[in-house]
């Protein structure tokens, strides 16, 4: 495994460092992270963020230059996600577009779609969310039941979505719907590409533990869609659906490289925090845990790349990013787990009584997530037992 870069790699990584120097909000790269916690005020903030993104070439790195990309390797991507995790750059709003619907327009789409989505995903004119899970369909998607009737020349649809991230902030939906009753349950499925800012959507934001407002419900009532809004086709939502998942494996690689920065950032805070007038690092106990930390970490990424080697080398990902996503969302818990044992009885100190950054307590909250979305651990888990270790599937009675 060869970890040095091309010239033309250690270029591009110049390129993206000293642009993000320039161009990152006043005194990030200082540590005044700040994003506003409104909801209006922090939608533009990020929206403006990606207008940044976009006008200076860095969003959707991997697409086309013709649809405004950078037509960048798997490589560059990967020095892209390493990079943003090493400032802790702002989140990017439109992660759904940029890194899933957009590249599932791009591979499967209409010329016309092309034309109306691909220019306002990349700038942030539009902000998207992806409907997939609902009240009793999250782990089985096949399961969904939110419906669309053909009704003339438009579909209407009925039912609810759940855990919609940035729902309340989007323009548009990736909807995943039942057109059809009669076959199996992964089969009668359809795509459609909706307007959220229609009369028959109804958006309302779910208070998370953490106290942030980014998950939502959906409601559905007689909303409308065209057949120019189908992607694929008719009753083959599932295989598009399965299109557009296969394009999440930038987030593995996303969460892989900041668990190396939450290691170094666990580390300043076993420095900081002290007990009985000694700095926590100097306990050998917490030492001893913080190098298992440091083995975990590391080994997650060296596994992470070598999985990325296989995907460039046969030019497809494949089921071992279930690994790495299992691995990094257990490991990640584990972590902010830990931070809040050094915090001790401190950890429950919020926002501006917390001894330290409060963002610890923020991200520890968070995590209960890490295992779920995306894919839950017993579903990646059962991915890696049959599709990468050859066991049996469960039997089903």
């Amino acid at each position: 495994m060869d970890f040095s870069y091309t010239e033309t790699e250690l270029a591009f990584q110049t390129e993206l460092r000293t642009w993000l120097e320039e161009n990152l909000p006043e005194g990030w790269i200082d540590g005044n992270r700040y994003i506003p916690e409104d909801n209006q005020q922090k939608g533009e903030f990020l929206r403006e963020w990606q207008r940044k993104l976009s006008e200076g070439g860095w969003a959707g790195i991997s697409w086309p230059k013709q649809y405004g990309g950078r037509g960048a390797s798997l490589i560059e991507e990967v020095i892209y996600e390493q990079e943003m995790a090493r400032v802790k750059a702002p989140p990017v709003l439109n992660i759904i577009g940029t890194a899933m619907v957009g590249p599932t327009i791009l591979q499967i789409g209409t010329e016309q779609q092309k034309e109306r989505y691909i220019p306002k995903i990349l700038n942030g004119e539009e902000i998207w969310s992806q409907g997939y899970s609902e009240p009793n369909a999250g782990s089985d998607l096949a399961a969904v039941q939110t419906k669309a009737v053909k009704k003339g020349d438009k579909w209407s649809i009925n039912g609810q979505k759940i855990w919609t991230s940035y729902a309340h902030l989007s323009d548009r939906c990736f909807l995943l719907v039942r057109t059809d009753n009669t076959g199996k349950k992964h089969e009668g499925m359809t795509a459609f590409l909706i307007d959220m800012h229609q009369e028959g959507v109804e958006t309302r934001t779910i208070r998370s533990i953490n106290d942030r407002r980014d998950f939502n419900e959906v409601f559905f009532n007689d909303a409308v869609a065209y057949d120019a809004d189908v992607v694929g086709e008719v009753n083959n939502g599932w295989k598009v659906s399965l299109t557009l998942l296969s394009h999440e494996r930038v987030g593995v690689a996303r969460q892989t490289f900041r668990l190396q920065k939450q290691f170094d950032e666990l580390v300043d805070l076993a420095k900081t925090l002290t007990s009985n007038g000694n700095s926590l690092i100097e306990d050998p106990i917490v030492r001893q845990e913080l190098a298992s930390f440091r083995a975990k970490t590391k080994a997650l990424l060296f596994s992470y790349y070598r999985h990325l080697t296989t995907a460039i080398r046969t030019g497809r990902p494949g089921p071992e990013g279930s690994m790495d996503k299992l691995a990094s969302s257990e490991l990640g818990q584990k972590m902010l787990a830990y931070a809040m044992s050094l915090h001790g009885s401190s950890n429950t100190l919020w926002k501006d009584d917390a001894l330290v950054d409060p963002s610890w307590q923020h991200d520890y909250l968070r995590s209960f997530a890490y295992t779920i979305e995306g894919g839950t651990s017993e579903i990646q888990k059962n991915i890696v037992a049959e599709r990468i270790l050859g066991l049996p599937k469960d039997i089903k009675y």
